[in-house]
């Protein structure tokens, strides 16, 4: 059953933006917590870059050398491909400095990723190509209550969103539970005042969420983020939404296991 809305609830909006693909340089990179590789791109196409969602994403290519790749194109019909190639492609959280123009994304280094093996290699003067974000969902701070759950893949995001609560002086209640594989990882988030961080260094998804569904939550002024893997922030998200507004609990798949 959805829960009736407050008369003081607000909710989460969405904001359109006019799809661009900008093509940027590498200006400088640095490991940070061991685990993620943080590069830091500028250059004149990020002007009239905007991101207004803690969680926004941005997709990120990564052609092959010598492909011939141009950025693609939005026009009336759609993308448009030039040169008709598509390259490899991620979806990542943007850090924007519009003081700086300069644009930050960190990448968690794992085996295997095609955006984890560039970020590692990436130098000064190399070339990222992005597109977006196409959106943003604005999720507004005064909830008194707030639940983020997540794994390696979400923290930047969740870094992200704790900055902004902590710009807004917030006086509320938050949480966060945090998956990661090692306790080097940690080290990536600070925690704000005000919120309680708890880590699962190496358990199980369903160690986290008997954790979560264990939580009283109040039946008024809250806000909860679950993202990671698929299939589990699926389960965990609808879960958690039994008998709650549908539109103060966001799910969001950051990655799919294949195997």
């Amino acid at each position: 059953m959805t829960q009736p809305r407050s008369a003081t609830t607000h909710y989460p909006r969405r904001a359109r933006n006019a799809l661009r693909f900008r093509k940027l340089t590498v200006m400088r990179t640095e490991r940070v917590a061991g685990h993620f590789q943080r590069i830091v791109a500028g250059g004149d196409e990020l002007e009239g870059f905007e991101s207004q969602g803690f969680d926004d994403h941005i997709k990120l290519f990564f052609p092959e050398p010598d492909s011939g790749f141009v950025p693609p194109v939005a026009g009336e019909d759609g993308i448009i491909w030039q040169n008709d190639v598509r390259p490899s492609a991620r979806d990542y959280t943007p850090i924007y400095d519009p003081s700086t123009q300069e644009l930050t994304v960190d990448f968690y280094i794992h085996d295997g990723g095609v955006a984890s093996n560039w970020a590692v290699q990436a130098k000064p003067g190399d070339t990222l190509y992005m597109g977006g974000p196409r959106g943003s969902l604005i999720v507004p701070t005064e909830y008194h209550w707030q639940l983020y759950v997540c794994d390696e893949s979400g923290m930047p995001a969740l870094r992200r969103r704790l900055a902004e609560l902590n710009a807004r002086q917030f006086q509320g209640q938050v949480t966060a539970l945090v998956s990661v594989h090692s306790q080097q990882a940690c080290e990536y988030l600070t925690a704000e005042p005000g919120v309680n961080i708890e880590w699962f260094v190496g358990e199980s998804p369903e160690t986290v969420a008997r954790h979560a569904l264990a939580l009283t939550i109040p039946e008024e002024d809250y806000f909860i983020w679950v993202t990671g893997e698929g299939k589990v922030a699926k389960q965990l998200g609808e879960q958690l939404s039994v008998g709650r507004d549908a539109q103060l609990v966001r799910t969001v798949a950051y990655w799919h296991d294949k195997r």
